[in-house]
């Protein structure tokens, strides 16, 4: 995958959207914000990753080209 995975942790609010699309990839800390497990996921999980981003509630996660 040519792209990196973008977290806006300030305007994360632990919906735990994408921690259930892409567990792998996504996480939630202690406080319920965003953490990304892996921030250039592989090809495989490409589909994974777009859904997730499209299901964040509050668009905190996009994926920038590299």
């Amino acid at each position: 995958m040519n792209v990196q995975v973008v977290a806006d942790f300030a305007k994360c609010e632990g919906f735990a959207s994408c921690v259930i699309v892409a567990p792998e990839v996504f996480d939630l800390d202690d406080d319920n914000v965003v953490r990304v497990l892996d921030e250039q996921p592989d090809e495989s999980r490409r589909a994974e990753v777009e859904e997730a981003v499209r299901n964040c509630p509050r668009r905190a996660i996009w994926l920038e080209e590299m």
